[in-house]
């Protein structure tokens, strides 16, 4: 893409906030509403909290890596912005959607770009049904919980799991256990992005678990469906030589 009218966000560490004013001066603060494209500048928890803010806004993102993590960032340099825009190569992504039902009756939902977590909330185990397509796959998933990612979000918590790394357009989503007790055998599952996974809460007085959307968690559930939304889609914009499928395909041999 080609543009001059970027809006630029940053983190809120100090030399975050220093590049940003140095590239406002340099390619102007155009309006977020009358923006083409938003640079992020931060790293990839800053990244994924600017792509929740901007679902439905229709706009690419382009990171550039200020934080300590960024692997989905591109490299800093003040230098040669719009050219970089204009020869960036975009990355479509659905994220997943959670809905979330509690022990008190309340509903909600949420939408994950990395991955939905069900966590233990006490120092007892986890009792899990998991079921695929309303087919139950694991009676009762003994645990201190269980995630889906996507394959945007394979190489964060889903990999420090042992979870498997998915590439970008295997339109595949994980299904990872979390310290498993039972069944022993059971290391998870990759599974097609059309399916819908359901997970009930067993013994949830007792053994409460929570669910987490990336950064947002709700706590004392019995049961969450988690789907992956296509009707959003995110872009981000990575350089040529630093794309997202590329460090995806390269993690899986470090």
């Amino acid at each position: 893409m080609t543009s001059d009218r970027i809006h630029f966000v940053a983190s809120q560490v100090d030399s975050a906030g220093e590049a940003a004013e140095l590239m406002q001066k340099r390619y102007g603060q155009t309006a977020l509403n009358d923006a083409e494209v938003i640079v992020a500048l931060g790293g990839d928890g800053f990244m994924l909290r600017t792509l929740h803010r901007v679902i439905g806004k229709n706009l690419p993102v382009f990171g550039m890596k200020i934080g300590n993590v960024g692997f989905l960032m591109n490299r800093w340099s003040e230098d040669d912005l719009v050219e970089r825009l204009a020869a960036a190569s975009p990355v479509s992504l659905n994220p997943l959607r959670m809905e979330v039902q509690t022990e008190s009756g309340t509903e909600t939902s949420a939408l994950a770009i990395n991955e939905i977590s069900l966590l233990r909330q006490t120092n007892q185990a986890a009792h899990i049904r998991v079921l695929v397509n309303d087919s139950v796959k694991v009676e009762d998933l003994v645990c201190d919980g269980v995630l889906l990612a996507t394959a945007a979000g394979s190489t964060a918590y889903n990999f420090s799991v042992r979870g498997p790394i998915l590439p970008l357009g295997t339109d595949a989503l994980a299904l990872t256990p979390i310290s498993p007790f039972r069944p022993r055998r059971w290391n998870g599952a990759i599974l097609p992005s059309s399916a819908r996974v359901s997970f009930e809460v067993l013994d949830h007085y007792k053994r409460a678990v929570s669910a987490t959307a990336d950064a947002y968690e709700v706590r004392d559930i019995v049961r969450v469906d988690a789907f992956e939304d296509k009707d959003i889609e995110l872009k981000l914009l990575f350089d040529p030589a630093h794309s997202l499928e590329e460090r995806i395909l390269n993690e899986q041999f470090l």
